[in-house]
């Protein structure tokens, strides 16, 4: 397919990027916190932290790992929800030229074990209140060595109020283990000062991340991400943003920093351009994000739908100031039209939605700033081209409907001790096949239909729940909704709707016949269930994976 798509860029916008200006994310953090260094890099709870102490910080923990005998290569895995010891650990790591292994707080025991195992991390730094978790997969992995902090440990107010914080918000105490010879991450930072950290060279090339992904859909695999790779991702995303990006300001980072989105869209990108990142630990406690937000306007929120939705309709949200707000970004999953009209309402910016996945590190597609919801995911970034196949993967033509691949600078190397993985979603010619159904128009902007798991197929119709779920949340009785298959003797699958209501008195029969209004006959809902809640990712994706489950579960 011809480049179509770049009639469409902003004004100033390049066609490509020159991989060149950044060659490794050592050189990034290293630029970053010479030039920024009298700037606040990143705020957790009130505690500030400059990039000149975090230049500090990261140098002493990198030359403490260097002293422990890790080299250049090995693998650190890091589980650590949003604190400060979170970028000084990434930082440290990455100059020291190590693979960071990012490990979700939320595992349980076996969860982990695979990641540890299958990555081969012979270092782990992990928050106590999950060092449990960790004591009980430990004897099964190659790990040496453990570190571990909490919650407070950085925080300038006295550790009491952190911890009742902490188990005020959590609603729990930390769980008691017992790891023979773990280290205390602050006592390691400051031995570290200690010795000098030793030069490395690290390329283009050399891996920076396993960053896991697919667990939702069988055993997690590890995207190889270079240095290269998210480097790329980092100037297509500086240089896609332009005048937005400008002026250094302070961002929400509510995603998790361990998930692909804010750990490339917010700590690496705005790290280059000298922002503030402000941490969130728990994004679920809207009273403590909305205080946060308070105390320190934002210039720049990304998010998911669901975390935006959840926004709209937390007390206090709309008495926030939006006078500086200059860019919203929706990426993860959907976002649907009716939240982002309400958030223009609210905010007066536009929530402009961008795509990608773990293994384009992450950005393939964004938006134009400024513009419009339009239902799209934007055009493809500079140096980046997309194309849809079919499943023999010919490709298609404009307007058809068929799986999106992507090629350019960001897609992963492939994944860590899995051709077999690696060959199913690499086609010839560097293309990458996404797992997501869309099509492209005329101006080159993209859309999306479904994921390809996803897609319901009701009497050999294909349903998709996004189109589904987007007219199910128009009825003002519903807070947000997810569509999954439901097995049926007659079509094969059906349609079922799981609801959160907003009106506790809404019925099935009102969500089916609301929904028959705007619907083909077959895509409506034919079995409606209620929920208080809907399972979600720790990143607040809808795990529809889970809801088919319980359904079979049911049945069965």
């Amino acid at each position: 397919m011809e480049k179509i798509w770049l009639s469409s860029y902003p004004p100033g916008t390049p066609a490509e990027i020159d991989p060149s200006r950044l060659r490794s994310l050592k050189e990034l953090i290293e630029g970053s916190c010479s030039k920024y260094a009298h700037r606040v890099a990143f705020i957790q709870m009130g505690t500030m932290l400059t990039y000149r102490e975090l230049e500090e910080h990261s140098r002493a923990f990198a030359a403490w790992l260097q002293q422990a005998g890790l080299k250049k290569g090995d693998r650190l895995a890091i589980m650590l929800p949003n604190t400060l010891q979170y970028p000084i650990a990434l930082f440290g790591a990455l100059r020291a030229g190590l693979v960071v292994v990012n490990t979700n707080p939320l595992y349980t025991a076996p969860e982990l074990e695979h990641q540890l195992t299958d990555s081969g991390a012979v270092a782990i730094l992990v928050i106590e209140n999950f060092a449990h978790v960790l004591e009980s997969a430990l004897p099964r992995t190659q790990v040496k060595h453990v570190l571990v902090t909490s919650v407070g440990a950085y925080l300038s107010f006295p550790k009491s109020l952190v911890v009742d914080f902490v188990v005020r918000r959590v609603r729990k105490q930390v769980p008691r283990w017992n790891i023979p010879g773990a280290i205390d991450f602050s006592s390691a930072v400051k031995e570290g000062r200690k010795s000098a950290m030793q030069a490395v060279e690290v390329s283009p090339d050399d891996l920076a991340f396993l960053q896991y992904t697919g667990g939702t859909t069988g055993v997690a695999k590890g995207a190889m991400l270079s240095h290269g790779n998210v480097c790329a991702n980092v100037l297509q995303s500086e240089a896609f943003l332009g005048a937005a990006g400008g002026t250094p300001g302070t961002l929400l980072t509510a995603i998790p920093l361990y998930h692909i989105f804010a750990l490339s869209g917010n700590c690496m990108v705005y790290a280059r351009l000298g922002w503030t990142n402000l941490l969130i630990v728990n994004p679920r406690d809207m009273p403590s994000l909305i205080s946060e937000m308070r105390k320190h306007p934002c210039n720049y929120i990304s998010g998911v739908n669901t975390l935006f939705n959840g926004m709209l309709h937390a007390p206090g949200f709309s008495d926030l100031d939006f006078s500086e707000l200059r860019v919203t970004l929706g990426g993860g999953m959907a976002v649907q039209a009716t939240v982002a009209e309400k958030w223009k309402q609210v905010t007066g910016c536009v929530l402009t939605q961008a795509w990608g996945l773990t293994e384009t590190s992450p950005a393939a597609c964004i938006n134009p700033m400024g513009l419009d919801f339009n239902g799209s995911i934007g055009v493809p970034i500079p140096s980046t081209e997309v194309s849809i196949r079919d499943d023999a993967g010919a490709e298609l033509g404009m307007g058809e409907i068929g799986e999106i691949c992507v090629r350019g600078p960001q897609v992963m190397q492939g994944y860590w001790h899995r051709p077999d993985e690696t060959a199913k979603v690499m086609l010839p010619q560097g293309w990458l096949r996404t797992g997501d159904v869309g099509r492209v128009d005329a101006k080159g902007f993209v859309y999306i239909e479904d994921r390809k798991k996803d897609m319901i197929l009701v009497s050999g119709f294909n349903v998709y729940p996004n189109e589904v779920e987007a007219v199910a949340v128009t009825h003002p009785g519903i807070i947000e909704a997810a569509a999954v298959a439901q097995a049926d003797e007659r079509s094969g699958e059906v349609v079922a709707l799981f609801v959160v209501r907003k009106d506790p008195s809404l019925t099935e029969q009102e969500v089916i016949d609301h929904c028959r209004k705007s619907l083909a006959g077959y895509k409506v809902p034919k079995h409606v269930y209620f929920k208080a809640e809907l399972p979600k990712s720790n990143v607040g994706k809808i795990l529809r994976k889970s809801l088919r489950d319980q359904l079979r579960t049911a049945k069965s």
